[in-house]
């Protein structure tokens, strides 16, 4: 087994020392505020004792011939971003975590992925940073891709250490950090209804509010009075939750979707749908009114069914933009890569994401959003102008790749082009109601309103 030490602190006055595969394994779910099921996981260590440093985490590519490309690209984010904050890695953990389909074939799902830990273990090793040891995470045990020696690392795996039990749990829960349930329970929180009749009410819904509204927003004259109807009301339901009392997070949720009718949710999710009405509502982001809007804007999200499934991103990237604004970073990232996976374009949601990522403060966001919402500085930016000033260098977020023919263009070859603050160029557009276009109006006119040249794809 290799013996190493990796130190990390859950506060400011306490550091943890953790030796050997075990103790690595046990501390991931406290690294990433969850347990990232189906994820590759990468950790910059720093120094000579290994301190913890940037991370990343994505999910598992599902065809093999994706395993080599995006390995370079997540190598190379890592690193690239850990620069940018302040300092080459010294080393690199590597962490691939998923469970079999039936429960019973671990070591199968291990030698499944050890060619996608390879892959990982070389792409770092060819950017001059060694990965110091890659475990995989399945079925409640763990293997090393680095040990040989079958007596310390069985074929078999060892078993994980049961919940709480460890120095890491012990220190994790004085320091107040929580572990908040796997990857795949909190996307189901925000992910659409799955009922049938729950959902068609809901589509019907949509389409009567893109109808009435979508010409509203794109008639000048009107769309200053549907922003304010739309902010009416999302303030109104935010008071119609708070009321409501707190409960457990399944309890709540059930609870938040039945105090809300279908009409209600469409006509706030269309009408964020324009870019200066979204930014409006994303001052709600602190205290009460922050508690109010997160529980709204995961609702919404959850109404976002069938093919309005894109609408998604707005009340996705409010959710994750609270979320991180109050402190729970793990809760922001999921909410925004969610929001990245609805519509990848949408450039709020990237820099939100980036700059989560790259543990910025959320303060000058806050800042120009206070000043906008009392109307205190004319001047002050937008949101997401605010959000590019406050993040540098190009983007961090992997997309899907397809397997190149020739390996030596693949590094950079699918990465998105940014400008020179950092963020994508993206056409001035929105959506609409996906069911067609507005009489006399053809489909890209229907997808583009916002003002100043912008649009709810940003």
């Amino acid at each position: 087994m290799n013996k190493h030490q990796e130190s990390t602190g859950p506060s400011d006055g306490q550091q943890i020392t953790l030796r050997g595969p075990a103790e690595l394994a046990d501390a991931l779910p406290y690294l990433m505020g969850f347990h990232p099921d189906d994820s590759v996981v990468m950790v910059a260590l720093h120094g000579g004792r290994g301190r913890f440093g940037g991370r990343l985490r994505l999910g598992i590519p599902r065809a093999p011939g994706e395993w080599g490309p995006v390995a370079e690209q997540l190598a190379e984010s890592l690193i690239s971003g850990s620069e940018r904050r302040g300092g080459r890695p010294d080393a690199i953990l590597i962490f691939v975590c998923q469970d079999s389909p039936d429960g019973e074939s671990g070591p199968a799902t291990m030698e499944r992925l050890r060619p996608f830990a390879q892959s990982l273990r070389t792409a770092c090793g060819a950017l001059d940073v060694p990965v110091l040891e890659a475990l995989c995470i399945s079925d409640g045990r763990y293997w090393s891709y680095c040990c040989p020696n079958t007596r310390c690392c069985p074929p078999d795996g060892k078993p994980l250490a049961m919940p709480g039990t460890t120095v890491m749990a012990a220190a994790a829960t004085y320091a107040g950090i929580h572990v908040r349930g796997t990857l795949r329970e909190m996307e189901a929180r925000l992910a659409p209804r799955q009922k049938p009749d729950e959902a068609f009410a809901q589509l019907q819904a949509l389409d009567r509010a893109a109808a009435s509204l979508v010409p509203r927003i794109l008639d000048e004259s009107a769309k200053a009075q549907a922003a304010e109807e739309t902010l009416t009301l999302a303030h109104a339901l935010m008071g119609r939750l708070g009321r409501s009392g707190s409960a457990p997070e399944a309890v709540s949720d059930l609870g938040d979707d039945r105090l809300i009718t279908e009409d209600e949710a469409a006509a706030v999710i269309l009408g964020l749908q324009d870019r200066e009405t979204r930014d409006k509502a994303a001052a709600w982001m602190e205290g009460p009114d922050g508690h109010r809007a997160l529980r709204l804007w995961r609702t919404l999200a959850r109404r976002c069914v069938g093919p309005y499934g894109e609408h998604a991103a707005a009340p996705l990237t409010l959710a994750g933009w609270v979320s991180w604004s109050t402190g729970d970073e793990p809760s922001a990232r999921v909410a925004l890569s969610m929001a990245l996976r609805a519509d990848p374009e949408y450039t709020f949601a990237q820099l939100l994401h980036r700059a989560c990522n790259e543990g910025l403060d959320p303060e000058t966001l806050r800042r120009c959003l206070r000043g906008d919402a009392t109307g205190s500085d004319a001047t002050a930016p937008d949101a997401e102008e605010a959000g590019a000033g406050a993040v540098r260098g190009p983007a961090l977020h992997v997309r899907g790749v397809r397997p190149a023919a020739n390996r030596s263009r693949r590094r950079g070859s699918d990465r998105r082009t940014t400008n020179a603050q950092g963020s994508t160029p993206a056409p001035a557009t929105a959506r609409t109601g996906p069911r067609g276009a507005m009489p006399g109006r053809r489909p890209s006119d229907v997808r583009r309103y916002g003002r100043r040249g912008t649009g709810t794809r940003r």
